[in-house]
């Protein structure tokens, strides 16, 4: 049996657009509805969850198992920790990262009126020609680092007067750019890639009238980058849940931005050794080019469900994403590969 054909062209709009839509965990509604309208203009009902998640009931071609697959909308972010004596603002973190990889980069803050205001991330000593050697020597850290806003605010009573409080959330300027070689630069490529390959996938299947070899339900997670994303929604009788999500490249790693990576696993030990077999048999038989590879500093929503006590064995696949929760780089190779993967494994006999 060959593989439906994959809308190229959806495959990268889709993700062009997720990118652009901020969705730090815990802001995550304007990208939900976006993810939402997608799957409905698939004639698929997508229902929220209490948690706010979405969950799509895909019928299959045979009876006697459920399965599952998630990715997740969220990304990494801020929010805002303090509204500092000369109006700038203090962040915390959402989800983990390293201060220094977001320095520089521009951002928007959310407040509780719905108004939208964009600034810069800094270092409070920003400028080599006021402070000379201490930009370099000064540490990057929660104390260290403050969001300039692009408002005339030189206090905090000037700040809040803007509609900005404790709690806003930031989001990070994704900074998306599609080269002519074919790759994708942005922040956020974790896990929109994921999300977007997934929506191409069942895109695929509806625009050939194919069904999954069995009953499947798509989940689309909101709480991942704080660990616990996919850790509800599921039925007690599942069978087995794939994880969609980046695949981390770098010194050490096997993964690429070409292929799909298999992960076999990572701090939460190993994944289903007979799931990961038949992925790895998949690919082979379809002649998708993919790496296996470990991840030690990674975890993902399918640990999420096994430590919330799902039962079902879980397998994680996923785009080879360079410079992970920093400013990322894939190549739409591996968006493909990913696609035909996911493919492969709804409709293997």
């Amino acid at each position: 049996m060959s593989l439906p054909p994959i809308d190229s062209l959806y495959l990268q709009e889709i993700l062009i657009e997720l990118l652009h839509i901020p969705s730090p965990t815990g802001y995550t509604a304007m990208a939900m509805k976006r993810v939402q309208k997608a799957l409905n203009d698939m004639g698929l009902p997508a229902l929220s969850t209490r948690k706010g998640a979405l969950m799509v009931d895909f019928a299959g071609a045979k009876e006697g198992a459920i399965r599952a697959m998630t990715a997740h909308v969220d990304t990494l972010g801020a929010m805002v920790k303090e509204i500092k004596p000369n109006g700038r603002l203090k962040l915390t973190k959402i989800g983990g990262f390293a201060w220094n990889t977001v320095e520089g980069e521009g951002c928007q803050v959310f407040t509780q009126q719905g108004e939208v205001i964009s600034g810069a991330i800094l270092l409070i000593k920003a400028s080599s020609h006021v402070f000379g050697q201490e930009v370099n020597k000064m540490s990057r850290e929660d104390a260290t680092m403050e969001v300039r806003l692009d408002a005339r605010t030189t206090s905090a009573q000037e700040t809040r007067a803007l509609g900005i409080e404790i709690g806003d959330f930031v989001a990070f300027d994704p900074r998306v750019v599609v080269t002519p070689s074919g790759f994708i630069r942005s922040r956020h490529l974790d896990d929109k890639a994921g999300v977007a390959a997934m929506l191409t996938a069942i895109k695929a299947l509806r625009d050939t009238g194919l069904k999954p070899r069995y009953r499947t339900l798509f989940h689309f997670s909101n709480y991942e980058e704080v660990g616990h994303g996919a850790a509800s929604d599921f039925p007690a009788d599942l069978t087995e849940l794939v994880t969609v999500d980046m695949a981390a490249i770098g010194e050490g790693q096997a993964s690429d931005e070409f292929s799909v990576t298999i992960c076999v696993k990572d701090s939460g030990g190993p994944y289903h050794a007979a799931i990961t077999t038949r992925l790895r048999q998949l690919a082979a038989a379809y002649e998708i080019p993919y790496k296996i590879d470990i991840y030690p500093y990674y975890g993902s929503d399918g640990e999420a469900y096994w430590r919330a006590g799902g039962g079902a064995p879980i397998a994680l696949l996923g785009p080879g994403v360079d410079a992970s929760h920093n400013y990322e780089r894939t190549h739409f190779d591996s968006l493909l590969a990913t696609t035909k993967l996911i493919l492969a494994y709804l409709l293997e006999e």
